[in-house]
């Protein structure tokens, strides 16, 4: 990662009925920033009467997790016995630890009515200290996370620490994921506590170190100097980053690990389904991939 921001265009995956997913993480210039690992621009896409998202339970290592929704309304299950629907503004953060399965499906009432669905799903990789900890699931109503206003600009710190604020969300490593809200003309300048910055352009078009990003687009970079945003109009934006990983990480699937052998582990306790069950959707669950 160089201190010129780098682009990134990412990848787009139709999942069918319209509803599309741009990877942005990992990318060949980048395949992490701080902790991320992992980046999803999900939507926008309008869901009719009688449609929704449905994810079966599934199994995670290694890593937290979260959904930041700009709309709609997603309902959460896990092996825990968590159950919480997240909303636009608030944080379902999952620790998967030593593992931990869930699923992600759109709540009944949601369903019947039709509903808009746009956001972004991030894997945010444990310290290898810490990536055999006890899976943990917390939920964090909009109200709780610090908001800060500045010039042109408004923040709500999701994750994390960022000028002279922290978030209550629980993490385990230097990082920062915020929202920002900038009005067209509004110069920001990032983070400098943390080596590691991604800008993540939801809508609208700024131009960050000399590139120009529009909806969709991303970039990234390291060390000093972080050059500062220049809103060319009315924007929404994610910054997120933190301290360099210690040390490269296997992603296999839903799996995030600092050694091969782990991932092998997961892949046959999710084979002999020794995560358990996800409370209240016993029924389902997506089958370890062929490769």
């Amino acid at each position: 990662m160089n201190a010129t921001p780098q682009r990134i265009d990412g990848r787009l995956h139709d999942l069918g009925d319209g509803f599309t997913v741009r990877r942005l993480l990992p990318a060949l210039d980048a395949r992490h920033v701080g902790p991320f690992v992992f980046y999803d621009h999900m939507g926008p896409v309008d869901l009719a009467p009688g449609r929704g998202m449905d994810v079966r339970p599934h199994p995670h290592i290694g890593l937290a997790t979260v959904t930041w929704l700009f709309d709609g309304t997603i309902r959460h299950r896990d092996t825990l016995g968590s159950l919480a629907d997240i909303r636009p503004g608030a944080v379902n953060w999952m620790t998967a630890g030593r593992g931990i399965a869930h699923s992600e499906r759109t709540p009944p009432e949601a369903r019947a009515s039709g509903q808009r669905m746009h956001g972004v799903q991030v894997w945010v990789a444990l310290p290898k200290a810490d990536e055999d900890v006890p899976p943990e699931f917390h939920h964090h109503e909009a109200d709780a996370l610090p908001r800060i206003r500045l010039p042109g600009a408004e923040l709500v710190l999701i994750a994390g620490n960022a000028y002279g604020r922290a978030s209550p969300v629980k993490v385990f490593a230097p990082m920062f994921f915020i929202e920002a809200r900038l009005e067209a003309g509004a110069v920001l300048e990032l983070p400098h506590e943390h080596a590691e910055r991604g800008v993540h352009v939801v809508d609208g078009v700024l131009e960050w170190g000399g590139e120009s990003l529009a909806h969709g687009q991303m970039a990234v970079q390291a060390g000093p100097p972080a050059p500062p945003l220049r809103a060319r109009s009315a924007s929404r934006v994610m910054l997120f980053g933190g301290a360099p990983l210690d040390g490269e990480r296997h992603l296999w699937w839903n799996f995030v690990a600092s050694t091969q052998a782990r991932i092998e582990q997961a892949k046959d306790d999710w084979r002999e389904q020794r995560f358990g069950k996800v409370a209240g959707d016993e029924d389902e669950f997506i089958p370890l991939p062929a490769r």
